[in-house]
């Protein structure tokens, strides 16, 4: 409970730094709001008019404050230049977004989990020369360039093979699920297939590690095949790390996703930072950006915690210190 309570005062203390950091940025940008909603034509009256009314005649302290206690009372603030509730636009991607970014990471787990053990596992040098070879090549592939490729070989109209769509979204969102994952297949394709190759890298290197250890010759000893002593043992060895490196790649494909969001017209919460960030609607886009950076420290939070449950050599080592100090 110590290292949980520690844990949770350092987010709220990162969280409070970060949405400072995030205000004063934006406000750094050139460039005026009020006078993009106003437009072209607009008089100087209006356009003073309308900062008036957006409160960006404010100090930067008092409008900080306003924005820090709307958080706290869970509203995000309403665009400056569509009007609408920013909470809502935000719930509204994430049903987009968020459904991607899970469906990318599974996508990477069915393809780095088993390809990283299989590297371990395997005998022959020319084969572990392939596995090396498809996780630097898979990893190099920028999500672009693999989109468009997908997008060449298995899009309807345009693909050879025309199986999945390569553009938007249905307008009924998740009322149709087969049609709503088959817009997000060839998205999730081309991130998770990136990601896998990362994690293929990263389990082939921690499993190797645990296969030369004195438990997998044990389990060896005790009637275990290689095959068996690795899956099974060095594999839950290696958990700890992988645990962190997939929290951490889970963490990498918001960026990522958001990217190939763009490519495949696609109306998550990519599209709409950028859109706020063309019309320079400081309003939504602080309170986006700040959800992402605190979803970022929230999978922080989560990884340690788990990764202190799941090794107790971490516990261990706390409890030393302890003593040590006492």
């Amino acid at each position: 409970m110590r290292f949980v309570v520690k844990r949770l005062v350092l987010f709220v203390a990162a969280l409070i730094g970060l949405s400072a950091l995030v205000f004063v940025m934006l406000r750094v940008l050139p460039g005026d709001v009020a006078a993009v909603i106003a437009g072209t034509n607009a008089t100087p009256e209006r356009i003073a008019s309308l900062r008036d009314e957006l409160g960006l005649n404010k100090p930067l302290v008092a409008q900080y404050g306003d924005w820090m206690l709307g958080l706290l009372h869970g509203n995000l603030g309403v665009s400056a230049v569509g009007g609408r509730s920013v909470a809502g636009q935000v719930v509204t991607r994430m049903s987009v977004t968020f459904p991607l970014i899970v469906l990318s990471l599974l996508i990477a787990l069915a393809i780095g989990l088993p390809l990283g053990c299989a590297a371990v596992l395997a005998r022959s040098h020319r084969l572990r020369g392939l596995y090396h070879g498809i996780a630097i090549v898979a990893g190099a592939i920028p999500a672009l360039w693999g989109g468009l490729l997908l997008i060449l070989l298995f899009s309807r109209g345009s693909g050879l093979l025309g199986l999945l769509p390569a553009q938007g979204f249905p307008d009924d969102g998740w009322s149709s699920p087969l049609r709503a994952l088959a817009s997000l297949t060839l998205p999730a394709l081309t991130t998770g297939i990136t990601a896998g190759a990362s994690i293929m890298r990263y389990t082939r290197a921690a499993v190797r590690d645990m296969a030369s250890s004195q438990a997998v010759d044990m389990a060896m000893a005790c009637g275990m095949t290689r095959t068996q002593a690795v899956l099974r043992v060095a594999l839950r060895l290696a958990t700890p790390q992988l645990v962190s490196v997939i929290g951490l790649t889970f963490a990498q494909m918001i960026t990522g996703v958001m990217v190939v969001e763009n490519l495949f017209a696609l109306p998550g919460l990519g599209a709409m930072l950028v859109t706020d960030v063309g019309n320079r609607d400081l309003i939504a886009v602080q309170s986006e950006l700040f959800l992402l950076a605190a979803f970022f420290l929230l999978l922080g939070l989560v990884v340690d915690v788990a990764h202190r449950a799941l090794d107790p050599r971490l516990k261990t080592a706390g409890i030393t210190s302890g003593k040590a100090t006492a």
